[in-house]
């Protein structure tokens, strides 16, 4: 069992950074698949980013590829995803979350997941 808490949400201005943390607890957590998802109101929840176990494959959805860089510290049981040039679709209630089998980008797949993050970009 992995327990996730996020944090580093907030409001920004378009164009600002951000990164966000993702602190587990648990053992399996270096064996797990990690991923970030966002929801905003209205809308389905929507695959970020995903980061294999190692730390060593990543993988982004269209809409933040190059702006936006998952990665993971095992040693320390967190996930981050740094966001940079964010834009005011990037808005949302962000979720980190945690799959044992491997990796995937269907939200279906996670079994784990935090109580999400809020990101607003608003100038």
């Amino acid at each position: 069992q992995v327990q996730l808490v996020e944090s580093g949400g907030g409001l920004v201005q378009p164009g600002d950074s951000l990164r966000l943390s993702c602190a587990a607890s648990g053992r399996a957590f270096r064996s797990y698949t990690m991923g970030w998802f966002r929801q905003a109101p209205g809308k389905e929840r929507e695959f970020v980013a995903r980061i294999s176990s190692s730390g060593v494959s990543t993988y982004y959805a269209d809409s933040v590829k190059g702006r936006c860089t998952i990665s993971r510290d095992n040693a320390k049981n967190t996930v981050y995803l740094q966001m940079n040039s964010l834009k005011p679709e990037d808005t949302a209630l962000y979720y980190c979350a945690g799959n044992p089998y491997g990796l995937a980008s269907n939200p279906a797949n996670y079994n784990y997941w935090g109580q999400g993050t809020q990101v607003t970009v608003s100038s």
